[in-house]
């Protein structure tokens, strides 16, 4: 008999080792035991076998019964766990995980943003138009507060020239699309969100296609064929638009949403300046944290147009002078001959 239970032991071992799963493992016993029982019954008393094997039928039958009673009581228990286990109900489509609870916190106990707030900027869906100087730190504040989709558009790689002030992009990625280089920085954030990259130039049927799956455009490009092309489809679509802009050591931004009553960007700079007159950055420089400021901004003045906390910069230019410390804001209107908004007035 100790001889069979050798055996058996040995089966189990071997197949643990094995990983063979516990089912098969069981049934390689069983059968061990069909096979002593089956000698027991054809042999006759006092053969060799059934001497080794514990002389009786009898005693396995005793034992396969124990046995199988021992699995049966044991499956049985489980299946009652099973049952009685609370059902877990799945959270429902977009709600909080405890881990962005704890991530908004800051956010959540701020009265004027608050829970609605917060699902509020859950919620949303924001295109962000350029991955440089003023959209690096917009779409770091915009990925951190918890914008549901962030969208961003650039068809420029990155340059060792740009991380002077492109704060969203490395070194380590010099020669990379900046659409790729700045989801990488975005997922490393946040990964609670969604990052939709467009490597792409944006011309107009490309905007209006883009447009309409975001409810806020932030522009942050630097040549003036794209801001007033951008300006003109927003207003086209009905979509606000946060624009802002930088040389040297100055800034500017505002909020433009003629379908609110406030001015577009052709409202209040009807004129294109004559080539020349505005120099990029690359011609005639930018203190690095100034992108910071104007950018950081435009990220704020989203998160206020998103929550529906305090007052926008709709109907107003806010200007920043960063080398006198010097910021101050002045009123803008829609113009009735604008040729962007103003037959809609």
């Amino acid at each position: 008999m100790i001889l069979v239970l050798a055996m058996a032991g040995a089966l189990w071992g071997i197949g643990a080792l094995m990983k063979v799963p516990v089912r098969l493992r069981l049934g390689m016993i069983l059968m061990l035991w069909l096979g002593v029982v089956g000698l027991h019954l054809l042999l006759p008393d006092g053969h060799p076998l059934r001497v080794s094997t514990g002389g009786e039928a009898r005693v396995w039958l005793a034992l396969g019964v124990v046995a199988g009673i021992v699995l049966g009581y044991r499956g049985l228990v489980s299946r009652l766990r099973a049952k009685a286990a609370p059902t877990k109900v799945p959270a429902p489509s977009g709600a909080f995980r405890p881990a962005e609870l704890d991530r908004y916190a800051r956010h959540i106990i701020l009265r004027e943003i608050g829970g609605p707030g917060q699902r509020k900027l859950k919620d949303s869906k924001v295109l962000v138009i350029g991955a440089g100087g003023l959209g690096s730190p917009a779409l770091m504040y915009l990925a951190g507060a918890g914008v549901g989709v962030l969208g961003l558009v650039d068809d420029d790689m990155v340059d060792g020239s740009n991380l002077q002030r492109q704060i969203i992009h490395a070194d380590a990625r010099i020669g990379m699309p900046k659409v790729f280089s700045a989801e990488i920085a975005l997922r490393a954030i946040n990964p609670f969100i969604e990052i939709r990259p467009y490597r792409r130039r944006l011309d107009q049927e490309t905007a209006r296609a883009l447009f309409a799956d975001y409810d806020l455009i932030l522009d942050g490009t630097d040549n003036f064929d794209t801001r007033y092309m951008v300006n003109r489809v927003a207003v086209e679509m009905g979509k606000p638009l946060i624009s802002g802009a930088i040389t040297q050591w100055e800034g500017q931004v505002s909020l433009f949403h003629p379908a609110q009553g406030g001015p577009c960007y052709e409202c209040v700079f009807p004129t294109r300046p004559a080539p020349g007159m505005v120099p990029s950055c690359a011609e005639a420089g930018v203190a690095a944290p100034l992108p910071g400021v104007i950018g950081s901004i435009m990220a704020m003045e989203a998160v206020k147009q998103i929550t529906g906390a305090g007052e926008t910069l709709k109907g107003r230019l806010m200007i920043h002078d960063a080398l006198f410390a010097e910021t101050r804001v002045i009123s803008v209107k829609r113009r009735a001959d604008c040729p962007a908004c103003g037959a809609s007035t």
